[in-house]
Protein backbone atom coordinates (compact mmCIF):
# COMPACT_ATOMS: atom_id res chain seq x y z
CA UNK A 1 0.00 0.00 0.00
CA UNK A 2 2.84 2.78 0.79
CA UNK A 3 4.44 2.05 -2.62
CA UNK A 4 1.30 2.75 -4.42
CA UNK A 5 0.53 5.49 -2.13
CA UNK A 6 3.98 6.93 -3.10
CA UNK A 7 3.77 5.94 -6.85
CA UNK A 8 -0.52 8.31 -6.67
CA UNK A 9 1.90 11.05 -5.08
CA UNK A 10 4.41 11.43 -7.33
CA UNK A 11 1.94 10.96 -10.29
CA UNK A 12 0.37 13.61 -8.92
CA UNK A 13 2.99 15.79 -7.98
CA UNK A 14 3.67 15.40 -11.84
CA UNK A 15 0.33 16.44 -13.22
CA UNK A 16 1.21 19.72 -10.79
CA UNK A 17 4.89 20.62 -11.85
CA UNK A 18 3.25 20.13 -15.41
CA UNK A 19 0.38 22.10 -14.66
CA UNK A 20 -1.86 19.09 -15.97
CA UNK A 21 -5.22 19.96 -14.51
CA UNK A 22 -8.63 17.47 -14.93
CA UNK A 23 -10.79 19.52 -14.18
CA UNK A 24 -14.36 21.37 -15.36
CA UNK A 25 -12.58 24.88 -15.04
CA UNK A 26 -9.34 23.89 -17.11
CA UNK A 27 -11.42 22.52 -20.24
CA UNK A 28 -15.00 24.31 -20.38
CA UNK A 29 -13.32 27.25 -19.22
CA UNK A 30 -10.05 27.67 -20.18
CA UNK A 31 -10.25 25.89 -23.48
CA UNK A 32 -13.34 26.37 -24.33
CA UNK A 33 -12.83 30.00 -23.88
CA UNK A 34 -9.65 30.20 -25.79
CA UNK A 35 -11.40 28.38 -28.50
CA UNK A 36 -13.54 31.04 -29.09
CA UNK A 37 -10.55 33.36 -29.44
CA UNK A 38 -9.05 30.54 -32.20
CA UNK A 39 -12.89 31.03 -33.79
CA UNK A 40 -12.73 34.80 -34.21
CA UNK A 41 -9.63 34.74 -35.38
CA UNK A 42 -10.57 32.63 -38.05
CA UNK A 43 -14.11 31.62 -39.07
CA UNK A 44 -15.83 34.65 -37.58
CA UNK A 45 -13.51 37.05 -39.16
CA UNK A 46 -13.72 35.32 -42.36
CA UNK A 47 -17.06 35.24 -42.23
CA UNK A 48 -17.22 39.17 -41.10
CA UNK A 49 -14.39 39.72 -44.44
CA UNK A 50 -16.61 37.41 -46.81
CA UNK A 51 -19.90 39.12 -46.16
CA UNK A 52 -18.67 42.43 -46.76
CA UNK A 53 -17.35 41.79 -49.71
CA UNK A 54 -20.71 39.52 -51.00
CA UNK A 55 -22.86 42.21 -50.09
CA UNK A 56 -21.21 45.10 -51.52
CA UNK A 57 -21.02 43.15 -54.99
CA UNK A 58 -24.39 43.17 -54.88
CA UNK A 59 -25.11 46.39 -54.29
CA UNK A 60 -22.32 48.33 -55.59
CA UNK A 61 -21.19 45.47 -58.47
CA UNK A 62 -18.43 43.46 -58.71
CA UNK A 63 -15.19 44.94 -58.76
CA UNK A 64 -11.48 43.51 -57.74
CA UNK A 65 -11.40 45.10 -54.00
CA UNK A 66 -15.27 42.71 -53.49
CA UNK A 67 -14.02 39.47 -55.17
CA UNK A 68 -10.61 39.65 -53.21
CA UNK A 69 -12.48 39.96 -49.64
CA UNK A 70 -15.35 37.17 -50.57
CA UNK A 71 -12.13 34.89 -51.52
CA UNK A 72 -9.93 36.12 -48.24
CA UNK A 73 -12.89 35.83 -46.57
CA UNK A 74 -13.67 32.52 -47.53
CA UNK A 75 -9.94 31.15 -46.87
CA UNK A 76 -9.75 32.38 -43.44
CA UNK A 77 -12.95 30.38 -43.19
CA UNK A 78 -10.99 27.45 -43.72
CA UNK A 79 -8.38 27.70 -41.48
CA UNK A 80 -11.03 27.27 -38.50
CA UNK A 81 -8.91 24.04 -37.44
CA UNK A 82 -5.14 25.20 -37.42
CA UNK A 83 -6.68 28.30 -35.18
CA UNK A 84 -8.46 26.73 -32.70
CA UNK A 85 -5.74 24.01 -32.03
CA UNK A 86 -3.45 26.91 -31.02
CA UNK A 87 -6.11 28.55 -29.14
CA UNK A 88 -6.79 25.59 -26.96
CA UNK A 89 -3.05 25.02 -26.37
CA UNK A 90 -2.80 28.49 -25.59
CA UNK A 91 -5.88 28.29 -22.75
CA UNK A 92 -4.04 25.22 -21.20
CA UNK A 93 -0.68 27.01 -20.40
CA UNK A 94 0.92 24.68 -23.25
CA UNK A 95 4.69 25.97 -23.89
CA UNK A 96 5.65 27.17 -27.38
CA UNK A 97 6.71 24.16 -29.09
CA UNK A 98 3.03 22.61 -28.03
CA UNK A 99 1.23 25.55 -29.24
CA UNK A 100 2.85 25.23 -32.69
CA UNK A 101 2.53 21.96 -33.20
CA UNK A 102 -1.68 22.33 -32.06
CA UNK A 103 -1.70 23.86 -35.23
CA UNK A 104 -1.48 20.96 -37.17
CA UNK A 105 -3.44 19.10 -34.47
CA UNK A 106 -6.53 21.41 -34.64
CA UNK A 107 -6.00 21.08 -38.43
CA UNK A 108 -6.39 17.32 -38.76
CA UNK A 109 -8.86 17.52 -35.85
CA UNK A 110 -11.52 19.57 -37.63
CA UNK A 111 -11.17 17.38 -41.11
CA UNK A 112 -11.92 14.25 -38.89
CA UNK A 113 -14.77 15.98 -36.74
CA UNK A 114 -15.39 19.81 -37.26
CA UNK A 115 -15.15 22.58 -34.80
CA UNK A 116 -15.40 19.29 -32.21
CA UNK A 117 -13.09 17.21 -33.46
CA UNK A 118 -10.50 20.48 -33.37
CA UNK A 119 -11.02 21.23 -29.75
CA UNK A 120 -10.99 17.11 -28.43
CA UNK A 121 -7.71 17.18 -31.09
CA UNK A 122 -5.50 20.21 -29.60
CA UNK A 123 -6.94 18.98 -25.62
CA UNK A 124 -5.73 16.05 -25.93
CA UNK A 125 -2.50 16.58 -28.17
CA UNK A 126 -1.65 19.26 -25.98
CA UNK A 127 -2.09 17.60 -22.19
CA UNK A 128 0.32 14.82 -23.56
CA UNK A 129 3.19 17.58 -25.33
CA UNK A 130 3.04 19.35 -21.90
CA UNK A 131 3.66 16.09 -19.85
CA UNK A 132 7.31 15.07 -22.08
CA UNK A 133 8.01 19.21 -22.88
CA UNK A 134 11.81 19.24 -21.62
CA UNK A 135 11.81 16.18 -20.28
CA UNK A 136 14.49 14.51 -23.27
CA UNK A 137 17.20 15.92 -24.74
CA UNK A 138 15.73 15.66 -28.26
CA UNK A 139 12.61 18.02 -26.41
CA UNK A 140 12.20 19.47 -30.31
CA UNK A 141 11.50 16.02 -32.02
CA UNK A 142 10.06 14.47 -28.92
CA UNK A 143 7.34 16.94 -27.68
CA UNK A 144 5.85 17.93 -31.26
CA UNK A 145 5.38 14.31 -32.17
CA UNK A 146 4.01 12.96 -29.58
CA UNK A 147 1.38 16.12 -29.36
CA UNK A 148 0.34 15.80 -33.06
CA UNK A 149 0.32 11.56 -32.79
CA UNK A 150 -1.90 11.55 -29.35
CA UNK A 151 -4.54 14.28 -30.89
CA UNK A 152 -4.38 13.00 -34.07
CA UNK A 153 -5.21 9.14 -32.76
CA UNK A 154 -8.15 11.13 -30.65
CA UNK A 155 -9.71 12.85 -33.29
CA UNK A 156 -9.59 10.36 -35.77
CA UNK A 157 -11.02 7.65 -33.54
CA UNK A 158 -13.67 10.08 -31.61
CA UNK A 159 -14.09 13.27 -33.21
CA UNK A 160 -16.73 12.08 -36.08
CA UNK A 161 -18.75 10.67 -33.00
CA UNK A 162 -18.15 13.52 -30.78
CA UNK A 163 -19.22 16.06 -33.66
CA UNK A 164 -21.73 13.67 -34.81
CA UNK A 165 -23.13 13.52 -31.27
CA UNK A 166 -23.34 17.52 -31.20
CA UNK A 167 -24.82 18.20 -34.37
CA UNK A 168 -27.95 15.53 -33.43
CA UNK A 169 -27.71 17.53 -30.17
CA UNK A 170 -28.30 20.83 -32.06
CA UNK A 171 -30.70 19.43 -34.29
CA UNK A 172 -33.24 18.45 -31.49
CA UNK A 173 -32.98 21.76 -30.24
CA UNK A 174 -33.35 23.37 -34.20
CA UNK A 175 -36.69 20.86 -34.72
CA UNK A 176 -37.89 21.55 -31.22
CA UNK A 177 -38.27 25.40 -31.82
CA UNK A 178 -40.04 24.74 -35.16
CA UNK A 179 -42.13 22.65 -33.52
CA UNK A 180 -43.08 24.76 -30.33
CA UNK A 181 -41.43 28.22 -31.22
CA UNK A 182 -43.20 30.02 -28.40
CA UNK A 183 -41.84 27.66 -25.60
CA UNK A 184 -38.44 26.99 -27.40
CA UNK A 185 -37.82 30.73 -28.17
CA UNK A 186 -37.98 31.53 -24.60
CA UNK A 187 -35.79 28.63 -23.38
CA UNK A 188 -32.98 29.14 -26.06
CA UNK A 189 -33.12 32.53 -25.91
CA UNK A 190 -32.51 32.69 -22.32
CA UNK A 191 -30.05 29.69 -22.18
CA UNK A 192 -27.93 30.81 -24.65
CA UNK A 193 -28.33 34.49 -23.26
CA UNK A 194 -26.92 32.95 -19.78
CA UNK A 195 -24.10 31.00 -21.26
CA UNK A 196 -22.96 34.24 -22.77
CA UNK A 197 -22.94 36.04 -19.96
CA UNK A 198 -20.86 32.96 -18.19
CA UNK A 199 -17.19 32.68 -18.31
CA UNK A 200 -18.15 29.88 -20.64
CA UNK A 201 -18.02 30.34 -24.68
CA UNK A 202 -21.57 30.45 -25.91
CA UNK A 203 -20.11 31.49 -29.60
CA UNK A 204 -18.50 27.66 -29.65
CA UNK A 205 -20.88 25.76 -28.09
CA UNK A 206 -23.56 27.35 -30.66
CA UNK A 207 -20.79 26.53 -33.61
CA UNK A 208 -20.06 22.91 -32.45
CA UNK A 209 -24.07 22.09 -31.81
CA UNK A 210 -24.19 23.58 -35.39
CA UNK A 211 -27.23 25.73 -34.02
CA UNK A 212 -29.10 27.52 -37.51
CA UNK A 213 -32.62 28.66 -37.97
CA UNK A 214 -34.67 29.88 -35.91
CA UNK A 215 -33.42 28.84 -32.83
CA UNK A 216 -30.10 30.61 -33.92
CA UNK A 217 -32.32 33.58 -34.05
CA UNK A 218 -33.75 33.29 -30.77
CA UNK A 219 -29.89 32.52 -29.15
CA UNK A 220 -28.85 35.68 -30.79
CA UNK A 221 -31.68 37.53 -29.85
CA UNK A 222 -31.13 36.18 -25.93
CA UNK A 223 -27.32 37.09 -26.19
CA UNK A 224 -28.49 40.43 -27.03
CA UNK A 225 -30.38 40.98 -24.44
CA UNK A 226 -27.87 40.00 -21.87
CA UNK A 227 -25.17 42.13 -24.02
CA UNK A 228 -27.06 45.87 -24.73
CA UNK A 229 -29.39 45.10 -21.68
CA UNK A 230 -26.35 45.16 -19.21
CA UNK A 231 -25.19 48.06 -21.33
CA UNK A 232 -28.03 50.29 -20.86
CA UNK A 233 -28.95 49.67 -17.15
CA UNK A 234 -25.16 49.93 -16.07
CA UNK A 235 -24.47 53.02 -17.64
CA UNK A 236 -24.82 55.72 -14.74
CA UNK A 237 -22.36 53.34 -13.01
CA UNK A 238 -19.72 52.76 -15.78
CA UNK A 239 -20.37 55.86 -18.43
CA UNK A 240 -20.18 55.32 -21.95
CA UNK A 241 -17.05 53.17 -22.21
CA UNK A 242 -18.47 50.75 -19.96
CA UNK A 243 -21.74 50.68 -22.24
CA UNK A 244 -19.66 49.82 -25.69
CA UNK A 245 -17.30 47.54 -23.49
CA UNK A 246 -20.46 45.66 -22.30
CA UNK A 247 -22.62 46.31 -25.67
CA UNK A 248 -19.96 45.36 -28.15
CA UNK A 249 -17.92 43.28 -26.31
CA UNK A 250 -18.84 40.89 -23.63
CA UNK A 251 -21.38 41.17 -20.88
CA UNK A 252 -19.16 38.47 -19.16
CA UNK A 253 -17.31 41.77 -17.39
CA UNK A 254 -20.47 41.35 -14.83
CA UNK A 255 -19.39 38.17 -13.69
CA UNK A 256 -18.08 39.58 -10.42
CA UNK A 257 -21.31 42.37 -9.84
CA UNK A 258 -23.66 38.95 -10.05
CA UNK A 259 -21.81 36.80 -7.92
CA UNK A 260 -22.23 39.69 -5.07
CA UNK A 261 -25.50 40.63 -6.01
CA UNK A 262 -27.90 38.19 -8.47
CA UNK A 263 -30.60 39.99 -8.76
CA UNK A 264 -28.92 42.19 -11.31
CA UNK A 265 -29.20 39.08 -14.09
CA UNK A 266 -33.31 39.60 -13.95
CA UNK A 267 -33.43 42.22 -15.99
CA UNK A 268 -31.20 41.45 -19.25
CA UNK A 269 -32.59 37.65 -18.87
CA UNK A 270 -36.37 38.47 -18.30
CA UNK A 271 -35.63 40.55 -21.35
CA UNK A 272 -34.57 37.44 -23.25
CA UNK A 273 -37.85 35.39 -22.05
CA UNK A 274 -39.91 38.16 -23.67
CA UNK A 275 -38.06 38.57 -26.77
CA UNK A 276 -37.10 35.16 -27.47
CA UNK A 277 -41.47 33.93 -28.84
CA UNK A 278 -41.12 37.30 -30.44
CA UNK A 279 -38.23 36.37 -32.76
CA UNK A 280 -38.94 33.06 -33.35
CA UNK A 281 -42.90 33.66 -34.24
CA UNK A 282 -43.15 37.46 -34.87
CA UNK A 283 -40.40 38.34 -36.74
CA UNK A 284 -39.35 34.66 -37.98
CA UNK A 285 -35.26 35.60 -37.25
CA UNK A 286 -32.89 32.83 -38.00
CA UNK A 287 -29.23 33.04 -38.28
CA UNK A 288 -26.17 30.88 -38.59
CA UNK A 289 -23.98 28.99 -36.28
CA UNK A 290 -21.28 31.30 -36.09
CA UNK A 291 -23.30 34.38 -35.06
CA UNK A 292 -25.83 32.50 -33.23
CA UNK A 293 -24.07 32.99 -29.86
CA UNK A 294 -22.20 36.50 -30.38
CA UNK A 295 -25.09 38.51 -29.86
CA UNK A 296 -24.00 42.54 -30.93
CA UNK A 297 -20.40 41.54 -30.02
CA UNK A 298 -18.07 42.97 -33.05
CA UNK A 299 -21.87 43.00 -34.96
CA UNK A 300 -21.20 39.51 -35.44
CA UNK A 301 -24.78 38.47 -34.67
CA UNK A 302 -26.07 41.20 -37.04
CA UNK A 303 -23.77 39.84 -40.23
CA UNK A 304 -24.77 36.19 -39.53
CA UNK A 305 -28.16 37.34 -39.58
CA UNK A 306 -27.65 39.52 -42.77
CA UNK A 307 -26.09 36.17 -44.07
CA UNK A 308 -29.26 34.25 -42.99
CA UNK A 309 -31.67 36.22 -44.43
CA UNK A 310 -30.61 38.93 -46.52
CA UNK A 311 -30.11 42.54 -46.39
CA UNK A 312 -33.37 43.29 -47.40
CA UNK A 313 -35.53 46.56 -45.35
CA UNK A 314 -38.00 44.38 -43.25
CA UNK A 315 -34.46 42.25 -41.79
CA UNK A 316 -32.56 45.59 -40.89
CA UNK A 317 -35.74 46.90 -39.60
CA UNK A 318 -36.07 43.35 -37.38
CA UNK A 319 -32.05 43.66 -36.34
CA UNK A 320 -32.50 46.83 -35.13
CA UNK A 321 -35.33 46.28 -33.21
CA UNK A 322 -34.67 42.76 -31.89
CA UNK A 323 -30.98 43.15 -31.54
CA UNK A 324 -31.03 46.86 -30.48
CA UNK A 325 -34.09 49.15 -29.30
CA UNK A 326 -36.73 46.10 -27.20
CA UNK A 327 -33.71 45.05 -25.43
CA UNK A 328 -32.14 48.44 -24.23
CA UNK A 329 -36.10 49.31 -23.67
CA UNK A 330 -37.30 46.59 -21.81
CA UNK A 331 -34.11 45.65 -19.86
CA UNK A 332 -34.81 49.54 -18.55
CA UNK A 333 -38.08 49.09 -17.59
CA UNK A 334 -37.75 45.95 -15.79
CA UNK A 335 -34.02 47.63 -14.32
CA UNK A 336 -36.00 51.08 -12.89
CA UNK A 337 -39.13 48.05 -11.34
CA UNK A 338 -36.56 45.98 -9.38
CA UNK A 339 -34.59 49.25 -8.20
CA UNK A 340 -38.20 50.60 -6.39
CA UNK A 341 -38.47 46.74 -5.22
CA UNK A 342 -35.39 48.09 -3.61
CA UNK A 343 -33.49 44.92 -4.77
CA UNK A 344 -30.99 46.59 -6.86
CA UNK A 345 -29.19 50.12 -6.98
CA UNK A 346 -26.90 51.56 -9.67
CA UNK A 347 -23.51 50.75 -7.85
CA UNK A 348 -24.48 47.17 -8.03
CA UNK A 349 -23.55 47.19 -11.77
CA UNK A 350 -19.60 48.97 -11.33
CA UNK A 351 -17.46 47.59 -13.44
CA UNK A 352 -13.85 47.31 -11.45
CA UNK A 353 -12.09 47.02 -14.55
Amino acid sequence: MGKIKDLVNGFLNFLKRKDIEFSDKRYLYDALSSMALGLFSSLIIGLIIRTVGEQAAILFGDNLVFAFMAETGGFIMSMMGPAVGAAVAFGLKAPPLVIFASVATGGFGALAGGPAGAFLAAAVGAEFGKAVSKETKVDIIVTPALTVIMGCVVAKLFGPALDALLKEFGQLIMNATELKPFLMGITVSVIVGLLLTAPVSSAAICIMIDLSGLAAGAATVGCCAQMIGFAVISYKANGIGGSFAQGLGTSMLQVPNIIRKSWILVPPTLTAAILGPLSTIVFGMTNIPAGAGMGSSGLVGQIGTFTSMGFTPFVLLSVLLLHFVLPAVLALLINAAMKRLKKIEDKDYYLEV
